[in-house]
């Protein structure tokens, strides 16, 4: 069975786990952006605004935090891992609660404002903290004698 596992370098897991980040952190905000599209322009941009800055305090003050210790624990890892390592156990329990949690707010009778923001915020601080991942990703080496990568 060991050998089923898809095996790559630790360091695959870094630019893994940022993707997955952004990929998440832009589906966010697009989202909040066509709610906000809807509304009058001085609404939308207040809005938007008051969820990028939510985003620039939640990045701050929570997900440098919770990025930093991912790294830590990408790091503890053994040079070859299976590709699924980029997030914890725990990490995958967390995403199926927001996912849930998405789709329970995005049912409820919440104003389509409110949901911006919080989207924007959270969204935000995903994208802005998935670029701590990107400053661990190594680039390939080239074998030696060979050169240009051919």
């Amino acid at each position: 069975m060991h050998r089923l596992k898809p095996m790559v370098s630790r360091h695959w897991l870094f630019a893994l786990a940022g993707v997955m980040w952004s990929a998440v952190g832009l589906m966010l905000i697009w989202r909040a952006i066509n709610w906000l599209a809807a509304m009058p322009l001085s609404w939308g941009v207040s809005i938007g605004l008051s969820g990028a800055g939510l985003g620039l305090l939640a990045y701050y003050f929570m997900f440098t935090k919770t990025a930093a210790r991912n790294i830590r624990r990408l790091y503890a890892l053994p040079d070859r891992v299976c590709i699924f390592a980029f997030n914890s156990p725990k990490g995958y329990a967390v995403i199926v609660f927001m996912i849930a949690l998405g789709v329970a707010l995005r049912h409820s009778s919440l104003p389509r404002w409110l949901l911006a923001v919080l989207y924007a915020a959270m969204g935000g601080a995903l994208l802005l903290a998935s670029f701590r991942f990107y400053e661990h990703v190594r680039p390939m080496s080239i074998p030696s004698g060979q050169k240009d990568g051919i």
